[in-house]
């Protein structure tokens, strides 16, 4: 998998080359809330990631989660793929159906705010990096988020939170808080998937 962590801090750092803004991807929460304040010379600025304890930030705008309604034989209708997907790369097929149900409530077609598509929720730039030609397809979108799971595993020791976190917020997040990063969409995203995982495996 060292070659997948290449290729992706590849990706990652031409993109911020690219455009400085997305500086704040690596280490940000994928929370869509922007807040505003006002420097000392009356600049308006806008963050998604309120960090400096000195300055008043004005919550301009909240992020709404969307989840579509889906009916019961949504939840089952990727079983075999996601079974066959799991045992290739030693997954436990709950799991995947859990950060499936958080990521996109089983909607393949699922957008995010930021442009993550698909089943799993692979932004462009991942799935370029996965060799995910499509991430509307299921089964290329599952094949592409379950071999970063397992990736992130590997990388955290089989520590699933940390993975999960990493999933959320990015690699680079974790390593630098040494833990689940404070911010409180990464932490809220972990505890929805572990409950969803708890379901699963008792069904």
């Amino acid at each position: 998998m060292g070659s997948l962590r290449k290729i992706i801090a590849v990706q990652v750092a031409a993109a911020v080359s690219g455009l400085a803004i997305l500086s704040l991807l690596a280490a940000a929460p994928a929370s869509a809330d922007i807040y505003k304040y006002v420097d000392k010379r009356g600049t308006i600025h806008l963050t998604n990631l309120p960090i400096s304890p000195h300055v008043n930030y004005v919550l301009v705008y909240r992020e709404k989660r969307v989840l579509f309604n889906i009916k019961a034989a949504d939840i089952t209708k990727y079983d075999q793929m996601i079974t066959q997907t799991a045992k290739k790369y030693d997954i436990d097929p709950a799991l995947i159906k859990a950060v499936i149900k958080t990521e996109s409530n089983f909607n393949h077609r699922a957008v995010s705010p930021k442009g993550a598509r698909g089943l799993m929720q692979l932004m462009p730039s991942t799935a370029y990096a996965l060799q995910v030609p499509d991430s509307f397809h299921p089964e290329s979108n599952v094949e592409g988020g379950v071999k970063y799971l397992h990736y992130l595993m590997e990388l955290f020791r089989n520590d699933l939170s940390l993975a999960l976190a990493a999933y959320n917020a990015g690699e680079n997040a974790v390593i630098k808080h040494r833990g689940i990063p404070p911010y409180r969409e990464t932490q809220n995203y972990v505890q929805r998937v572990l409950s969803h995982y708890h379901q699963f495996r008792n069904h």
